[in-house]
């Protein structure tokens, strides 16, 4: 699919939209925006894939980049819910693992790294970087996060779960 100069823009408009619950990454970093299709005269079509069925953020995030994308002189904007393929985090960019692990959240594990598999099931904590961490509960602040205590500096942490 060949695509313009603006629709090329107005992705990167709407990729540096944070994400509401993580505000410290671009929905772009997450990699939650699918595509932006221009339809017309201030007319586009945006493709948003939630981190997981039923995500409550979804609804702020369309919010947000509508808002965006008005401000850039869109007139009609229909943000649409794309659930195939299926988001995983793996989509979450390099750039994005870098800002959740300085911001103290362990960015999950690669799955396809395409080298060999890691032999460790180990989270590092983002804070000392020790790999003797325990879980101390399967949901955190966001159910795409799991609580978890560093052994070595006792700190807690939010671990971002591989999906």
């Amino acid at each position: 699919m060949v695509t313009t100069a603006l629709e090329e823009e107005l992705l990167a408009l709407a990729g540096s939209v944070p994400d509401p619950e993580l505000p410290v990454i671009t929905l772009a970093e997450l990699g939650v925006l699918r595509g932006v299709h221009v339809r017309g005269i201030g007319k586009v079509d945006v493709e948003l894939t939630p981190t997981y069925t039923g995500c409550p953020a979804i609804e702020a995030m369309t919010a947000d980049i509508k808002q965006v994308l008005r401000e850039r002189g869109m007139a009609e904007i229909s943000v649409r819910t794309v659930l195939s393929p299926a988001w995983s985090t793996d989509d979450i960019s390099a750039e994005g693992r870098r800002k959740l692990a300085e911001f103290g959240i362990a960015p999950p594990r690669p799955h396809s790294t395409g080298g060999p598999i890691p032999l460790t099931l180990s989270v590092r904590c983002p804070l000392c970087g020790s790999t003797d961490t325990e879980l101390l509960s399967r949901f955190s602040s966001t159910a795409c996060k799991a609580l978890r205590r560093c052994v070595t500096c006792q700190e807690p942490f939010d671990h971002f779960k591989e999906l």
